[in-house]
C-alpha cells in the first residue's frame, strides 16, 4: 500500500519510521498492521526518546520483586509474605481536552495496573499542574480534573490520600495530570502480565468495545495545538462502577484461584493491540485474535477500530485451558462479560482475523521493537544568564508578616483542603495520616506496619538546573516520607517534558534523568516503575520540565507515626541547616517568583548531607525523641512553621531567633535538607541536640509552642503574625483564586 504523509502524521509515525517498518517486514504493511505498529511505536508506548536513558536508574535491590518495566507496576517485598506494588502514570493530553473524563480515566488506568498484578489498590495520589487560576480556562481545567479524580476514585472505593498541585504559566495550555496508585497483597498472589502457554485461550473481560479512545496513544505523543479539540474522540469515557466489579473479580481470582491463570493484563493505551502483543512479548509467544468475537457497543466497527479502541474497564485474561470454564464462571458471577477472543500461539506472530478473513499478521518482536533515538542535547542559552542573577542585590523583605500572609494565601502554597475534601480519603479504613501533611500513611492491616506515599517535583528548580532540580524532587519526596516516620524504600516516576526533538528539551530530559538517578542511588531507593510523557507542548511553548517522583516508605510501627502538628509546650527545632541563609537560598523559590516576578539562581543539593539529615530524623523518632516533624520546602522556614502551628492550633514564640543578614533568605529561602521538628520538653530537646551533633547535622532550637486560642501568634525573629490571620490566608487561598468563596 502507498502511505501518504497525511496518514503518517495522523498516526504520529515519521516517514523514516515507516521505511524502517517496511524493512523489518520486508514488505508494505496493510492498514491494520500500520496502525498497530504506529501505536506501539508511539512515544507513549515505545519510549523512543527516553528508554536509552533508563539504564542510568538503579532498579534492583534486596526487596525488589519485579524487573523495572517488565510488569504493569513495580513490586517491593515488605517482609512476612507481604508486598506492595505501585506506579505512576500520566493522562495529560486527554485532560487538556476533556478534564473530567481525562482525569477520571487516568485514575481508572492506574488502578488496573495494580489489580492486574493481583494486588488490592489501597491508595491513590495525584500530581497536578495548571496555568494560573486567574484565567477562566485554567479554572475550568483545574475544577474538572479534581472532580474527575474524586468522581472516579470515590465510586470505585479506593481512597485518594495525597498528592500535590502547582500553578505556573508554562502549564497554561498543557496541564499535567499524573496519577499514582499503591496496592498491597501477599507475595504468592502476584500475577504476571504474560501470555504463557501456547493453546491457552485469550479472554476479554469487562466493558464492550466502542470507538472511544482510538489513536489515544498517538494523540498522547504529539504536541497540542489549535486543532486538538477535534481529537476529543481520542478521550476515553470511564465507568467506575464497572471498574469496581473488575477490581473485585481480579483480586478474588488472584487471592483464591491464582493457579487458574497464566497471565492478567489491563487494556490501556492502544487497547487490545498493546495488551495482547506486550503479553506475548513477555512470554516469548504469539497471539491470534478473532475480532469478530470481541463484544462491541457500536455497529460497523472495523478490525482497526476494534484493535486500537481504548474503551475503558477491560482486562485480558490468559487462563490455563483446563480452567477456562472456571474463569468464565468467576467473572460472570461478578456480572461481567467474559468472552474467548483468541488463543496463545507458539509462532511469535500477532495474527488478527475477522472470522475467516486474515486482517493482519506481523511479528511480535517487530511491534515491540520501536526505534530508539539518542537525544541531541543543547543547554538552554538563557540558563547561564538566569543562574548568574545576583540575588543579593534584590531588596530585602521589609514586612515579614505581610510577606508570610501573602505566601500562605498563594495558590502554590495555600491549603489543599478545597481539593481533598472532594475525595473520600477514609474508605477502606486504612488511612492513618490523611491528606494535608507531608505524606499519607496507610496501615498495612494485620500488621503493626504502615506504608507512606508522597509525590513531589518543583518544575522551577528543574528548569533552572535540571540535574540538581531533579535530585531535589527525589530528596523532597523522601523528606516527606521521613516526616511521617517512614524509611524511603523505592521510587516510581512520571517524566513530563516537552518535545524531545528540540535540543534544549532533550537536555532537560537527559540531565533530569541523571539527577533522579544520582539521588535514588544516594538514598538506596531503586526506581521500580514509571512513565514518560513527552510532547507536553503547545504553540506557546513547553511545560516546565517536571520529572515527578512518587516515593514509597515503610514504617515498622504505626504507633511511631509523626504529623506536622505541634502541641503547647513543645520545643521546636530546625534540623539540617543554620538559621541564617545566603541570598542564593532564594533560588527558584515561591517568594522570589511571587514577590519579585523572578525565576533565577542555582538550585543546589548535597546528597550526602541530605542522607545524614534524613537518617537523623528517623533515628530520633525511633528513640522516641520527636513529637512532630515537617519538611521545610515551598515557602521556606516561615511557611513550614506556620503550617505546624496551624496543624496543632497553637502559636510559637521564636522571637529570639537570629536570622542573619538576609531576612528573606532565612524566612522564605528554600534551601534543601531541612526539617522542622518538635520534642515534648527541654530534656528531650537536649538529647536530640546531642544526637544531631554526633551525626554532624545542624540542630537549632527555635522556641516553644505557646497557648492556643484567639491570641495565638507566630513569632520568628522580627516576624509577628496572629494565627487567625495566617489561617484565614492559608485556608482561603484556593477558594479565593477560584472565585468560589467556598
Amino acid at each position: 500500500m502507498t502511505v501518504d504523509d497525511a496518514t503518517l502524521e495522523r498516526i504520529a509515525l515519521s516517514r523514516a519510521e515507516y521505511e524502517r517498518l517496511v524493512d523489518l517486514l520486508d514488505r508494505e504493511p496493510n492498514g491494520l498492521e500500520l496502525g498497530m505498529a504506529a501505536a506501539l511505536w508511539s512515544e507513549h508506548c515505545g519510549y523512543k526518546h527516553t528508554r536509552p536513558l533508563f539504564r542510568h536508574f538503579p532498579t534492583t535491590g534486596p526487596s525488589v520483586l519485579t524487573e523495572a518495566g517488565a510488569e504493569n507496576a513495580g513490586a517491593i517485598d515488605l517482609g512476612d509474605g507481604w508486598c506492595a506494588v505501585f506506579k505512576m502514570e500520566s493522562h495529560n493530553h486527554p485532560s487538556a481536552i476533556e478534564p473530567y473524563e481525562g482525569a477520571a480515566t487516568g485514575v481508572g488506568g492506574i488502578l488496573r495496573d495494580i489489580f492486574a498484578m493481583g494486588m488490592r489498590p489501597v491508595a491513590l495520589l495525584d500530581s497536578l499542574r495548571f496555568g494560573p487560576l486567574d484565567e477562566p480556562r485554567n479554572r475550568h481545567l483545574f475544577s474538572g480534573v479534581v472532580a474527575g479524580i474524586g468522581g472516579y476514585g470515590n465510586c470505585v472505593g479506593v481512597p485518594t490520600v495525597g498528592g500535590e498541585v502547582q500553578f505556573d504559566p508554562a502549564y497554561g495550555g498543557n496541564p499535567l495530570v499524573n496519577a499514582m496508585c499503591l496496592g498491597v497483597g501477599r507475595v504468592e498472589h502476584l500475577l504476571s502480565a504474560s501470555a504463557r502457554g501456547p493453546g491457552n485461550p485469550l479472554v476479554l473481560v469487562g466493558a464492550d468495545t466502542g470507538r472511544d479512545g482510538i489513536h489515544g496513544a498517538t494523540f498522547a505523543s504529539v504536541e497540542l495545538d489549535d486543532a486538538s479539540e477535534e481529537r476529543r474522540p481520542a478521550v476515553q469515557v470511564g465507568n467506575p462502577f464497572m471498574e469496581k466489579l473488575l477490581l473485585e473479580a481480579c483480586v478474588e481470582l488472584a487471592e483464591q484461584h491464582g493457579d487458574w491463570v497464566e497471565g492478567l493484563q489491563d487494556l490501556g493505551a492502544a487497547g487490545l493491540t498493546s495488551s495482547s502483543v506486550e503479553a506475548a512479548a513477555r512470554a516469548g509467544t504469539g497471539i491470534e485474535i478473532d475480532v469478530a468475537r470481541v463484544p462491541r457497543r457500536e455497529a460497523g466497527m472495523t478490525p482497526d477500530e476494534v484493535m486500537l479502541s481504548e474503551s475503558q474497564e477491560r482486562m485480558l485474561v490468559i487462563p490455563k485451558r483446563e480452567h477456562l470454564d472456571d474463569v468464565l464462571a468467576l467473572f460472570r458471577r461478578w456480572e461481567l462479560h467474559a468472552d474467548v477472543i483468541g488463543e496463545v500461539t507458539d509462532d511469535g506472530y500477532a495474527t488478527i482475523r475477522e472470522g475467516e478473513t486474515l486482517a493482519a499478521r506481523i511479528p511480535v518482536n517487530v511491534l515491540t521493537d520501536p526505534p530508539q533515538y539518542e537525544l541531541d542535547c543543547e543547554r538552554p542559552a538563557d540558563l547561564d544568564r538566569r543562574q548568574a542573577v545576583d540575588l543579593a542585590a534584590l531588596p530585602d523583605c521589609d514586612d515579614p508578616a505581610a510577606a508570610l500572609i501573602a505566601l500562605l494565601g498563594s495558590p502554590n502554597i495555600a491549603s489543599r483542603r478545597w481539593i481533598y475534601r472532594q475525595y473520600d480519603h477514609e474508605v477502606l479504613t486504612g488511612t492513618v495520616v490523611p491528606p494535608g501533611g507531608d505524606a499519607a500513611l496507610i496501615w498495612l492491616k494485620g500488621t503493626e506496619r504502615a506504608l507512606a506515599v508522597a509525590t513531589d517535583c518543583n518544575g522551577r528548580l528543574v528548569e533552572l538546573e535540571p540535574r540538581a532540580g531533579a535530585a531535589c524532587a527525589v530528596a523532597e519526596a523522601a523528606r516527606n516520607v521521613v516526616a511521617v516516620g517512614a524509611t524511603p524504600v523505592a521510587v516510581t516516576d512520571c517524566l513530563n517534558f516537552g518535545n524531545p526533538e528540540r535540543p534544549t528539551i532533550a537536555y532537560q530530559i537527559e540531565q533530569s534523568i541523571l539527577g533522579l538517578a544520582d539521588a535514588c542511588r544516594a538514598f538506596g531507593t531503586p526506581v521500580v516503575s514509571g512513565n514518560a510523557s513527552l510532547y507536553n507542548e503547545t504553540p506557546a511553548g513547553a511545560v516546565l520540565p517536571t520529572p515527578t517522583v512518587g516515593m514509597l516508605g515503610l514504617l515498622d510501627d504505626v504507633a511511631r507515626r509523626l504529623t506536622p502538628a505541634i502541641s503547647e509546650g513543645d520545643e521546636v527545632l530546625l534540623i539540617g541547616a543554620p538559621l541564617a541563609q545566603p541570598a542564593q537560598a532564594l533560588a527558584g523559590s515561591e517568594y522570589l517568583a511571587s514577590r519579585h516576578d523572578l525565576v533565577a539562581g542555582v538550585p543546589a543539593i548535597d546528597l550526602d548531607r541530605e542522607g545524614r539529615v534524613q537518617r537523623l530524623v528517623l533515628d530520633a523518632n525511633a528513640r522516641g525523641l520527636l513529637s512532630a516533624a515537617h519538611d521545610c520546602a515551598d515557602g521556606g522556614l516561615a511557611v513550614a512553621l506556620a503550617e505546624c502551628c496551624l496543624a496543632g492550633g497553637v502559636g510559637l514564640d521564636a522571637s529570639g531567633a537570629v536570622l542573619g543578614d538576609r531576612l528573606d533568605a532565612a524566612l522564605f529561602g528554600e534551601a534543601q535538607s531541612r526539617f522542622v521538628v518538635a520534642t515534648p520538653d527541654a530534656e528531650t530537646r537536649a538529647a536530640l541536640e546531642t544526637l544531631a551533633a554526633e551525626a554532624g547535622v545542624d540542630a537549632v532550637a527555635l522556641g516553644v509552642a505557646t497557648g492556643a486560642g484567639e491570641d495565638a501568634r507566630l513569632r520568628l525573629g522580627p516576624l509577628d503574625a496572629s494565627l487567625a490571620a495566617l489561617r484565614e490566608a492559608y485556608e482561603g487561598g484556593l477558594p479565593r483564586a477560584l472565585g468560589s468563596g467556598a
